[in-house]
């Protein structure tokens, strides 16, 4: 098996098994969603956080493979995350889906089987969406940190 069918057998088992899939209905949790109208993508993410690291991370939509299994991806990886470090993931994974080098030492784990990526232009926002959300999310909690 080339390293292409592994990660392609990857991208479809977060497809088929997402992880975090689900939205909780907790009002201390931050809600974002976003859509691709391009393709018809649509993701919301639910993040909580607490003492500045991501408590809990969600995510409910539908979209292409490449979409879905990211925002399944992109759960997994920022878990856990101080929000500064995970800010630091989300733009290494812009890097990798963008095709330019990436630091290994930032971005690990699954998040890597989408560098293939970079060579099909129009999925690049299928593979970031959630990411988005998530990035947004974070301003948006920096910006209240910062007003008060």
């Amino acid at each position: 098996m080339n390293i292409e069918q592994l990660y392609r057998q990857v991208i479809m088992d977060h497809y088929k098994h997402p992880k975090n899939k689900g939205l909780v209905a907790d009002s201390s949790y931050l809600m974002i969603h976003l859509n691709n109208p391009s393709c018809g993508d649509e993701m919301t993410i639910q993040m909580h956080v607490k003492d500045h690291k991501i408590d809990d991370i969600r995510h409910q939509g539908t979209g292409c493979s490449i979409c879905c299994s990211s925002a399944s991806v992109m759960t997994e990886t920022l878990k856990g995350q101080d929000i500064d470090q995970a800010i630091k993931i989300i733009s290494e994974f812009y890097e990798l889906i963008k095709g330019y080098p990436y630091n290994p030492e930032i971005l690990k784990g699954d998040a890597i089987v989408y560098q293939g990526v970079s060579q099909f232009p129009a999925r690049i926002k299928c593979a970031t969406l959630a990411w988005k959300a998530v990035e947004q999310g974070i301003k948006k909690i920096k910006e209240e940190e910062q007003h008060g």
